[in-house]
Formats: structure tokens, C-alpha cells, sequence
């Protein structure tokens, strides 16, 4: 029995260890130079993706937005951040969409384009694979 419960709990340990690996070498977090965040919470973050928070906490408006549903960065982002595979939050945004709530965040085809996206936008928040040039936007922690 001890075994098996040390067993848990080192595979769970490993299973945090990896996703916060993940996030780190898999993608970016950006918002707008203007912004004044620096760091977010995971939840919070998540919140706003999902549209269950319409705001950063400086009271500015968030505009997110999203990478295109086939791409690797968006699913590592979606596992890592909002929780839950990218095929799980497409049917969190069906129903919202069949609700009348709310509409997924735009999508865009590169990392090129959410860049550009989160230029033009002061609330813009996106997210861009590790490797993608950031000048001109603000990278974020989330923790």
C-alpha cells in the first residue's frame, strides 16, 4: 500500500514538474508595451481567455486572443494555463456560442500575426510559441 501511494505520489510530482516545464519552454505569454502587467496567476490568465473576466486587474479592457486550433503552441497553452486539452475548450466555447454568453477569442494563423494583433490592441493578451521574437509587446510571467 505505501508503495503504491509513493508510487502516486511521485508520478503527480512528476506530472506538475512537466507541466510547468511545458509552459516555460513551449510558449509565451505577451500583452500590449502599455499594459502595465508584469505577472499574472495561471487562474487569472485562464480567466481571461475564457472571458469569465473581462479586465486586468489595472481596470483595462482584455482583448485575448488565440493561435490557429491546429497549433502545437495552443495546446500546450490550453493544457498548461486554461486546464484542459484544446479539444475540451472548443466545447466550452460551443456552448457558450449556443447559450448566446459569449464568442471565443480571434485566432490567428502565427505567432507573426498575434504579435501584430497585441501591437495594435492596448488590452490585447496572446501567446506565441518560446522561440518567437517579441519586440514591440510586453512578455508576462504566469505563474
Amino acid at each position: 500500500m505505501h508503495r503504491i501511494l509513493r508510487t502516486l505520489v511521485v508520478a503527480l510530482v512528476a506530472t506538475v514538474a512537466s507541466t510547468s516545464s511545458l509552459a516555460a519552454q513551449d510558449f509565451k505569454v505577451i500583452v500590449n508595451s502599455a499594459n502595465p502587467t508584469s505577472e499574472l496567476s495561471i487562474d487569472a490568465t485562464s480567466k481571461l481567455f475564457l472571458k469569465q473576466s473581462a479586465k486586468f486587474a489595472s481596470g483595462t479592457a482584455a482583448q485575448p486572443v488565440d493561435l490557429a486550433k491546429a497549433s502545437a503552441v495552443r495546446a500546450a497553452f490550453s493544457k498548461a494555463v486554461l486546464g484542459r486539452p484544446s479539444s475540451a475548450v472548443e466545447t466550452y466555447w460551443q456552448q457558450q456560442i449556443f447559450s448566446g454568453k459569449d464568442v471565443p477569442p480571434p485566432a490567428k494563423a502565427s505567432d507573426d500575426d498575434v504579435i501584430a494583433f497585441v501591437k495594435a490592441n492596448p488590452g490585447a493578451i496572446g501567446y506565441v510559441s518560446a522561440g518567437a521574437s517579441t519586440a514591440g509587446v510586453k512578455v508576462i510571467d504566469v505563474k
